[in-house]
């Protein structure tokens, strides 16, 4: 997604699809305004005949027929305000309630793609910063620019010197809107990426909160956070004075222009060519006709803003467009394949794996061994279809994992990652992977297939207990256990365990030894990275990555010596290079 470029005719259907529907309505707010800015004019109209005929005829019955005219006109205007108001309220509510679920699920995939996690939440925001802009005062001098030559002709009607003033009035006014456009354009940018850079760091130093206390880092994290905080602070600086500067002058241009249909209008009262009435006319209908203006100016920041948003939920539109909808297929059964994949980082595109290749059928277990950095939560992350792959393939049951859609890929596989993260929810709700049928035999079949029920039951409030952000309330032994009765929920075929006893004590390890020869006799797949060789006790496949590659692969005993033992499995971990048995280089070949 990084760096993705696209033609103008996605730009345009994407568009199409965004505000598909909308059109008939952007229409009758067009008509809604323009029936505004008619009766808009009933000031000018009423000053107009007030001084030019009640005042010279001196008819209070005519002064009474013209203000109960005005006032209903007035009314009139204030309900089509509040329609217009209402319906773009309601217009934004529409595109957040179609376009957020999109953007969500982009701002999930995203960090999979290498994005940081404020450039993902930057969709969400997106949406927000739409549907705010709709219900503001930005819109509505959009749709009230279009008639400002309704005014125009109303003061050129009266006298052409006057309409010839407030059209070079509007001309002056409308090259400052320009000018803002053109000069804010260019920070625009670079302030929204001072953003996202700000809120990472501020996302990482709050998900970082303890080891920041305990390590004495709190202050440094500040200073750091300082730092890009003053530099978003500072463009965004220069963006409010840029805009708040040509506000002020286009107010003041206003203001002078106002008094000058006045001053003019007095003069060519005075030469008999324009009446008394017609210059308070004049200058009502000048300042209407310039207000549109003066106003976008004033809120050209969330112009540019929303206009900015939009184009991001585009490329979210985009994104999600071409995606074909996978067939359904049957529930693999029999066979993990790995074709030679090869994998990178997504943030970097460093390379970390090189040419892996595998396989393991239903009702084995293939441990996964070797030195830190060496790749193996790499591959972790290519058979789980977390990070897509350079090359290669990925297959379960002869098909890759983009054939599958993603809830049913769900079904089939378990994923109990390095650092076990619990949503905000039950221990229910957390083992059932928030499942809407709730099905509570699996959520407690579950629960003891990972040796935690007795552990659930003894909560305050059982399966019901609320977990919180994160697990926070629980040890890192319970989230880690609880996570493994996630992945074992339904019997997936697949379950894939990173390092899952790496916070367990020896109750833990022999539930977890227990978990995975369970997989094995239902015939399914377990697949384990382990550094504490524990883990391996239930499997009957080692792989050994080292160095981005796949240096050995064979049986247990062929992998570990001829010992046999799991102690050899942990010395041999930390070995530079473990050298393959005959029988396992021609399994490699």
């Amino acid at each position: 997604m990084r760096g993705t470029s696209f033609t103008s005719a996605q730009k345009r259907k994407a568009a199409e699809k965004l505000t598909q529907g909308l059109r008939g309505v952007f229409i009758f707010l067009f008509s809604v305004s323009g029936i505004i800015n008619v009766l808009a004019l009933t000031g000018s109209f009423y000053m107009l005949q007030i001084y030019d005929r009640a005042l010279t005829s001196g008819s209070v019955p005519t002064l009474l027929a013209l203000s109960v005219l005005a006032v209903g006109l007035y009314l009139f205007q204030g309900l089509f305000d509040v329609i217009r108001s209402q319906v773009l309220v309601r217009v934004g509510a529409r595109l957040d309630k179609r376009i957020a679920p999109l953007a969500h699920q982009v701002a999930i995939d995203m960090p999979r793609f290498g994005f940081s996690t404020s450039e993902a939440l930057e969709r969400g925001r997106d949406v927000d910063t739409v549907r705010g802009f709709l219900g503001g005062q930005g819109p509505t001098a959009l749709f009230d620019l279009p008639w400002m030559p309704l005014y125009l002709a109303f003061v050129y009607f009266l006298h052409p010197l006057l309409g010839a003033l407030v059209l070079g009035g509007a001309v002056v006014l409308t090259l400052l809107t320009i000018a803002t456009e053109i000069m804010t354009r260019r920070l625009a940018g670079s302030t929204h990426q001072a953003a996202i850079e700000r809120n990472a760091i501020a996302d990482s130093n709050a998900r970082n909160a303890e080891i920041l206390k305990a390590m004495g880092m709190a202050k440094r994290a500040v200073a750091r956070f300082d730092r890009a905080n003053a530099e978003h602070l500072s463009l965004q600086t220069r963006t409010n004075d840029i805009s708040g500067t040509f506000g002020a002058i286009s107010k003041v241009l206003r203001m002078i222009l106002q008094s000058a249909t006045l001053g003019l209008g007095a003069y060519l009262t005075i030469q008999g060519e324009l009446s008394a009435g017609a210059i308070i006319a004049s200058s009502v209908a000048s300042a209407r006709a310039l207000a549109p203006v003066d106003q976008a100016i004033g809120n050209w920041k969330g112009v540019v803003a929303a206009r900015t948003a939009f184009q991001r939920l585009k490329e979210t539109v985009i994104a999600l467009a071409d995606l074909d909808e996978p067939l359904v297929l049957p529930a693999p059964k029999g066979l993990l394949q790995v074709e030679r994949i090869t994998v990178a980082a997504p943030d970097s595109g460093r390379v970390l794996l090189s040419d892996v290749e595998f396989q393991v059928r239903a009702g084995q277990a293939l441990g996964i061994i070797g030195p830190s950095g060496g790749g193996k939560t790499t591959l972790v992350r290519a058979l789980t279809g977390i990070w897509p792959v350079l090359r290669g393939s990925v297959r379960l049951d002869g098909a890759e994992l983009t054939q599958w859609k993603d809830e049913d890929l769900g079904h089939h596989v378990g994923y109990l990652p390095q650092d076990v993260s619990l949503l905000d929810g039950t221990v229910a709700e957390n083992i059932s992977r928030f499942d809407v049928e709730n099905d509570s035999r699996a959520i407690v079949a579950a629960a003891q297939a990972a040796g935690i029920h007795e552990m659930i039951v003894r909560l305050p409030d059982g399966y019901r207990t609320k977990l919180g952000a994160q697990g926070a309330a629980l040890s890192a032994g319970q989230r880690q256990r609880i996570g493994l009765a996630r992945a074992l929920y339904k019997d997936p075929f697949l379950v894939v365990m990173d390092e899952p006893n790496s916070n367990l004590d020896g109750e833990g390890e022999a539930a977890l030894t227990e978990a995975i020869k369970t997989v094995r006799a239902r015939g399914g797949i377990a697949l384990v990275i382990a550094h504490r060789p524990s883990a391996l006790v239930a499997v009957d496949l080692v792989a050994v990555i080292q160095n981005g590659r796949l240096t050995a692969f064979g049986t247990k005993d062929e992998i570990i010596g001829i010992r046999g033992t799991i102690d050899a499995a942990a010395a041999r971990t930390a070995a530079p290079a473990p050298v393959p048995s005959p029988l396992t280089a021609r399994a490699m070949a």
